[in-house]
């Protein structure tokens, strides 16, 4: 394995095409994969009208088979799942925006090697001045070991101060987050917005309140690592993939959640 290192202007994908499109000619490879997020989109779709490859974007699996690379997506608004194989020599692979967790390989560094490439005529047209601030309020919900999040079940934009609370009792590595209905209602910041079009995250709790669970949202908490889902209605599809279900009352269950976070962390 070998670590190529490329030169020219930052924060432009143009420069990465060419950089990317002379790799895998001169190298040979048969997949290009990337992250998502809107550099790697534009990255990756410009790579694939370069080179003439087949493109697959919002892939939140991949797996080999006999010598291939299948490609999983969500369609259909995320209710079902298309496995797709490429049929052109170049495949080009972009990801749903963390859909896939980085792991350490443990087979030791990779050699590092400059790569020699051309810009073309396209990457000198444009350059980067600023960057702009993210949409929204500043709010870390990828990193956070405990999320909370809140669907339209709390009825109203002020039921996230309840859950900002409660967020507040655990402290730490806490974080509030909200489904995309409640922040195209204006309820709460896009920034913190999970599921479809979304942020994924793998927190250690992820405790949903409110929130019906349709496909779109288990896309984007399905790598938690223990779910605790709160809603009044029992068949509500959440708590079928929910560790813990409670069944009730938020305006009535959150405060005294609250109050037991808070006596369990007082001693």
């Amino acid at each position: 394995k070998k670590a190529l290192v490329a030169e020219g202007p930052e924060g432009l994908a143009q420069p990465l095409v060419d950089a990317m499109a002379a790799a895998i000619t001169d190298g040979g490879y048969s997949y290009a994969l990337f992250g998502g997020g809107l550099l790697g989109f534009e990255i990756g779709a410009g790579l694939a009208a370069r080179l003439g490859a087949g493109v697959v974007m919002e892939v939140t699996s991949v797996r080999a088979e006999n010598g291939e690379l299948i490609a999983e997506r969500p369609i259909l608004g995320d209710s079902a799942i298309s496995e797709i194989k490429y049929r052109s020599d170049v495949g080009i692979i972009i990801s749903r925006l963390n859909a896939f967790e980085a792991k350490e390989t443990g087979d030791g560094p990779a050699a590092v090697e400059q790569l020699s490439f051309e810009l073309s005529p396209h990457a000198t047209q444009a350059t980067m001045l600023t960057r702009g601030e993210q949409r929204g309020a500043d709010v870390d919900i990828e990193g956070a070991d405990i999320l909370i999040a809140g669907g339209r079940g709390l009825g109203k934009a002020e039921g996230f101060e309840q859950l900002q609370t409660l967020a507040q009792a655990f402290g730490g590595n806490s974080a509030v987050a909200a489904t995309r209905a409640v922040v195209d209602a204006g309820w709460y910041p896009y920034a913190a917005q999970i599921g479809q079009t979304g942020k994924t995250f793998a927190p250690k709790l992820y405790l949903a309140a409110g929130i019906s669970g349709a496909i779109q949202h288990k896309v984007g908490m399905q790598a938690s690592e223990n779910i605790v889902a709160i809603n009044k209605d029992a068949n509500a599809p959440i708590f079928e993939f929910s560790d813990l279900g409670i069944v009730g009352d938020l305006n009535k269950i959150l405060p005294k959640l609250t109050e037991a976070v808070k006596a369990k962390k007082a001693g």
